[in-house]
């Protein structure tokens, strides 16, 4: 049913525990995982919550961990190690601010020859944490997931879970997504993207540009943010009266817009997970109709836990080509770690292929995780596969 079967038969737990112990060698102590989380962007709640599922779930007997919460601001704080406070309530996402206790700042220098994080406050001596051997990155969006803290991890020398610079990059621009996508021979649906420039000199042109599209391709279209994720600024535009109002939401997030046709067909998505012998794909999920929403929304999968099903009802053959799609946007965008790929299976029976998503949504109750579940890797060692594979990995040219 899945790729992941020589998981499961070609090496033993026993195996992979011992490549863990092999690997904790290195160090004369327990290797210290500094889990990061928060962050700039309009997705910082979710970012919270995803970590404390994982801080949840690190094993404390063989690693050390370091929270590290980054402000809605910017700043690097030191937050409490307490994954209950990180939990959504009354339908509210928590922050940053809510699990740290100080006012000061972390700080890793940017120094290869040191890994040593330093904690600063106002009129105090700078206080040293000890060093960090790996980081575990759960930001989403622009200020984390987008190339930007991977390049300050890689300037500083510290190993990190995941895609690197340029993956996290194009994981993060739709468009140039699509445009590696398409020229590795991967399927993507019509699109067309409003830049800045365009938008602020000529808006009618803009304007007649669109509506050419949907004349090409039929209403509804669906107007996103270009670098933004868990739908955040997306809107679906039954018709050109209401095209004004969702680029401007749209642009409250990006600057850069991306305008999509509507596709036909079923939502499937399939976890891509990074071992020693390369990539594998997990048993792929579909997404359902969303009844309550118009589309799979921020709401309906957060919120409102929408429920996916898992494993998805495919034929062998179906999936075995989202498997192999799948690995090959992995490969395409040169991925690190891990990968949610998300396709649309159309009613003429091609998968076309929607984005990929270098740090996906990672509670347990996250399809990433689900899928990994059904494939033979519960969380906590999803987890644990993750920081093993930074940890063998470096920095730099690879």
């Amino acid at each position: 049913m899945s790729t992941l079967a020589s998981h499961d038969s070609s090496r033993s737990p026993d195996q992979r525990e011992s490549d863990s112990v092999q690997s904790d060698q290195k160090y004369a102590r327990k290797p210290r995982v500094a889990v990061v989380f928060g962050g700039r962007s309009s997705e910082h709640g979710v970012s919270v919550v995803t970590a404390a599922s994982v801080l949840s779930a690190i094993d404390r007997d063989k690693y050390d961990v370091l929270p590290i919460g980054i402000t809605t601001e910017g700043r690097w704080a030191l937050t409490a190690d307490a994954p209950e406070r990180m939990a959504i309530a009354d339908r509210r996402m928590p922050t940053v601010e809510q699990v740290t206790d100080q006012d000061g700042a972390v700080m890793l220098p940017v120094d290869p020859a040191s890994r040593e994080v330093v904690y600063t406050e106002s009129g105090a001596v700078p206080k040293a944490l000890g060093e960090v051997d790996v980081v575990f990155p759960m930001l989403h969006g622009p200020y984390g997931e987008d190339g930007t803290l991977q390049g300050l991890l890689e300037l500083s020398g510290v190993p990190y879970v995941g895609a690197g610079v340029l993956a996290s990059a194009v994981g993060m621009d739709k468009e140039y997504m699509k445009r590696i996508f398409t020229s590795f021979g991967l399927a993507v649906g019509p699109y067309t993207v409003i830049r800045p420039r365009e938008w602020e000199r000529d808006s009618e042109a803009v304007r007649r540009r669109v509506g050419d599209f949907a004349a090409e391709h039929g209403w509804p279209l669906f107007v996103k943010p270009a670098r933004a994720g868990s739908s955040f600024g997306i809107t679906k535009v039954e018709g050109p009266e209401g095209l004004d109002a969702a680029i401007a939401e749209a642009r409250r997030h990006d600057p850069k817009v991306i305008v999509e046709a509507l596709l036909t067909g079923r939502e499937i998505e399939c976890g891509v997970l990074e071992f020693e012998d390369g990539p594998r794909a997990s048993v792929p999920a579909e997404i359902p109709p969303v009844t309550s929403h118009s589309f799979y929304d921020f709401e309906a999968k957060y919120i409102d836990s929408a429920e996916g099903i898992v494993p998805a009802p495919l034929t062998a053959e179906q999936t075995a080509d989202v498997q192999r799609l799948a690995v090959a946007a992995f490969e395409a965008a040169s991925c690190e770690g891990l990968v949610r790929a998300d396709f649309f299976l159309l009613d003429s029976g091609e998968f076309v292929i929607n984005e990929i998503n270098t740090m996906p949504g990672f509670t347990p109750i996250s399809m990433y995780p689900r899928m990994w579940q059904e494939s033979g890797v519960e969380y906590a060692e999803l987890v644990d596969l993750l920081i093993q594979a930074a940890l063998r990995r470096s920095t730099g040219l690879r």
